[in-house]
């Protein structure tokens, strides 16, 4: 299934891997919202955790056609995303993504703390108040 990506932390613009991945890989890159979920801090980058009430601040990411195949192996390797593995920091997930300029809802790919990561963060991160990585 071909969707968008919401990134919200080292792959936004002007952050350490946006140049690298998705420069030259994308058609268009714009304020979006993920509602239903949190942001931690991590090591570096950041985690959204699905939690009811919140919100999570970043961009929605739409391939180019012809690299979306590539894209996708490569975020998954970033995030070291293998699907089924309970070793994941990340599960990549398809949710309803807000674009921030007319509102309207978009099904997107989003990489959010896998279900231990999640349980870790709840019991004692450090949580990103606004959801907004770049604003912390």
């Amino acid at each position: 299934m071909t969707l968008p990506f919401f990134v919200y932390g080292t792959l936004r613009p002007g952050r350490r891997y946006h140049d690298a991945f998705l420069r030259g890989r994308t058609r268009a890159e714009e304020p979006a919202r993920l509602d239903g979920a949190v942001l931690y801090d991590g090591p570096g980058y950041p985690y959204a955790v699905e939690e009811p009430g919140g919100t999570v601040h970043g961009e929605l990411v739409t391939a180019v056609p012809k690299a979306y195949a590539e894209l996708l192996l490569a975020l998954d390797r970033l995030e070291e995303y293998v699907p089924g593995d309970p070793r994941n920091l990340y599960d990549r997930v398809e949710r309803a993504v807000t674009r921030e300029a007319d509102g309207r809802s978009v099904r997107a790919w989003v990489y959010v703390a896998a279900p231990a990561v999640a349980a870790r963060l709840r019991a004692g991160g450090e949580l990103i108040e606004g959801g907004d990585w770049l604003a912390g």
